[in-house]
């Protein structure tokens, strides 16, 4: 028996997002860089510990923080971009951009100042996309780790979406600290999910 889960990819604009999307989706990766045209939203079914489960994938490339000059502060409507209402995070930045890092750390605190009293606290998985390119790399991943990990209280994890290098593990680490704390989906979720056709497999 399986349930629904929302999740929110979000970052700044060219750190990866959709490309870490597609990689664990479909297993492809575009070479050339492709501006996101909009909010876009992928509902696959997916197999973790025996169970189906409905996900929500937003994600956040597009007309919303990404294209705002001040950043994730000047954000109108959290509503708008699932903030109060989602079950876990993956804020992605490039390990080469600290500027990326930093409009992650004001991701997480815009996402602290959004949720409702009383909700349950959404677990954060922040990502250093583009280990591929380790020798660019604008700090040491101890010391990022570290930070995010001790004073941010996220989890921290980096990845390659070039080369497909802990994708797969990042999403399977990510929900199942989210099933820890969703609550239980309606039936006729667990129905829809259970006979999507996109399906991926996190066993």
């Amino acid at each position: 028996m399986g349930g629904s889960l929302r999740v929110a990819v979000l970052g700044a604009p060219g750190v990866g997002k959709t490309a870490i999307i597609r990689q664990f989706l479909f297993g492809d990766y575009p070479e050339r860089h492709r501006p996101t045209d909009g909010p876009r939203l992928y509902r696959p079914a997916v197999l973790l510990d025996g169970a189906v489960y409905d996900l929500s994938i937003r994600d956040g490339d597009g007309a919303g923080p990404g294209v705002s000059p001040g950043g994730p502060e000047e954000w109108q409507d959290p509503k708008d971009w699932s903030l109060q209402d989602t079950d876990a995070f993956v804020l992605v930045y490039d390990i080469c951009s600290p500027d990326s890092f930093d409009y992650v750390k004001a991701l997480r605190q815009r996402i602290a100042e959004t949720r409702p009293a009383g909700a349950p606290e959404a677990p954060i998985l922040v990502v250093g996309n583009k280990r591929d390119r380790q020798r660019l790399r604008f700090g040491p991943r101890r010391a990022l780790a570290a930070l995010v990990r001790r004073g941010w209280r996220c989890g921290y994890l980096e990845c390659s979406a070039k080369y497909n290098w802990h994708v797969l593990r990042l999403f399977r680490e990510l929900l199942r600290c989210a099933l820890v704390r969703a609550r239980p989906a309606h039936p006729a979720l667990r129905l829809q999910g259970a006979l999507h056709p996109a399906r991926c497999s996190l066993m």
